[in-house]
């Protein structure tokens, strides 16, 4: 949707164990949990071990050094954040630049990357030519054709995917007031996709918007859209979600919206995720910020036909959140000198990477005893570092049963104990802790076990 603005490697973490030995009736044992490094493989890989795309937007003229060695790593796909929209193609008209857009599709192809072309039909970022131009219904109809023909058939065979028409709708889910819509009405989407599949019959086509993330009247108007589009027989394949988002502010509903646009018969893609935050930015923020973006990850790997996210832009020095949101940014999974954030290894985690838990650490206590049975706890803090979930995993070594657990869901199998976070405890900010209870039976002793934070 948006423009994008116009380091460092992330490494490996040294997996770390520290078990603390200790035997204490109503005492206390700190163990350091084994830390796991902050991805097993690039988040490419994770996605594609999925049957899923992770991709990202990006700035062509900045496709070198650090920044380019990111996106070939990291993603495998691009979306070119403006360098494919109608005003940067075609300033003048008859005009054309298409050196960023065809430095992108090149970069993407020598790294084995796919490439979303956005965007072909949308009412910003057009070129002076037309939106001050003075059109019969006929000659507009023939613009637009005309432009769909020539940039998608410029990269005939070489996109996987088009954002072919932008942002049709107000928040209230009627048709936004545009040069397409008031010049040749609403089928002008449906002329737009019929011209896509004549460029390219093989690229993915796509309506994509902005605030349709969760059930509400927009996303039910897009959604009675391509429910129209597929009666009639008009070529739609996907949905974009754009997903620009503020921290804390997930809609409850996303996994539902992806799922019931599934159902129509389309995939759909997250295509512009950020989350923004008020600055400065802090550990508590970070950490909510990671949780959120694991959130969005997991609800589309949890429907098949989600096929991916795509990230606007990978760093906060490539965002369109400070220009755009007076005030706020850090959106992005990378900070503006290339270094990770937590958001990194949530998605990581959410496309099944482990977790580091290096910095965290996960303290089991007796708190009080009988003859019968004991009250016990674990305390997890973090220093240094932060969860975006948590499990704390331990044996009991002599027959030692819980039967009652609070503030963590807890199964014991033989001797194994696993609990895992709430729905409501489960990020752990930087100089932060969560505590969970239990209550267990025992007989003859009760030594303390070593748990392991996960």
């Amino acid at each position: 949707m948006r423009s994008l603005r116009t380091g460092l490697p992330l490494a490996s973490l040294a997996s770390l164990t520290s078990l603390v030995s200790g035997v204490a009736l109503l005492g206390a044992l700190l163990v350091t949990a084994p830390a796991a490094h902050a991805a097993d493989a690039p988040l490419r890989d994770l996605a594609a071990a999925k049957g899923k795309v992770m991709g990202t937007a990006v700035t062509g003229s900045k496709l070198t050094g650090t920044y380019g060695e990111i996106a070939a790593r990291e993603f495998n796909a691009l979306t070119p954040g403006n360098a494919m929209k109608w005003g940067s193609v075609e300033p003048t008209r008859g005009s054309f630049d298409w050196a960023e857009a065809d430095r992108i599709v090149d970069f993407a192809e020598a790294n084995g990357q796919q490439v979303r072309g956005h965007t072909l039909v949308w009412h910003s970022q057009n070129p002076g030519w037309l939106t001050n131009g003075t059109w019969t219904s006929a000659q507009l109809s023939q613009l637009m054709n005309d432009h769909i023909a020539l940039e998608v058939g410029r990269y005939k065979g070489r996109l996987a995917t088009w954002d072919v028409v932008n942002e049709p709708f107000n928040e209230d889910g009627t048709y936004r007031q545009t040069l397409w819509y008031n010049g040749l009405g609403a089928d002008y989407i449906a002329q737009a996709l019929t011209a896509a599949r004549a460029a390219d019959p093989a690229a993915k086509l796509y309506i994509n918007d902005y605030n349709v993330e969760g059930v509400n009247a927009k996303s039910t108007a897009l959604y009675n859209l391509v429910k129209s589009l597929k009666e009639r027989g008009v070529p739609i394949d996907g949905v974009g979600l754009q997903a620009h988002l503020i921290v804390g502010q997930v809609p409850s509903t996303l996994q539902q919206n992806i799922q019931r646009f599934a159902d129509l018969g389309v995939d759909v893609a997250i295509t512009e995720l950020d989350i923004r935050m008020q600055l400065p930015s802090d550990s508590a923020k970070l950490t909510q910020q990671a949780a959120d973006y694991k959130a969005v990850v997991g609800a589309c790997v949890a429907v098949a036909r989600c096929v991916g996210v795509t990230v606007w832009g990978f760093t906060d020095s490539d965002s369109w959140i400070p220009d755009t949101f007076p005030g706020q940014g850090a959106a992005t999974p990378y900070d503006e000198n290339y270094a990770p954030k937590p958001a990194y290894e949530a998605i990581a985690q959410a496309l099944g990477g482990s977790q580091s838990t290096e910095g965290c650490t996960a303290t089991y206590s007796v708190t009080s005893q009988w003859s019968t049975g004991f009250t016990g706890q674990v305390r997890i803090a973090c220093s240094g570092a932060a969860l975006s979930s948590w499990k704390a995993d331990w044996t009991y070594g002599a027959g030692q049963r819980i039967t009652q657990a609070w503030n963590a869901t807890c199964a014991q199998t033989g001797t194994a104990v696993s609990c895992s976070n709430a729905s409501y405890n489960g990020t752990v900010p930087d100089g932060g802790s969560v505590t969970f209870g239990f209550n267990a039976s025992w007989s003859g002793s009760n030594p303390v076990p070593v748990v392991t934070l996960g």
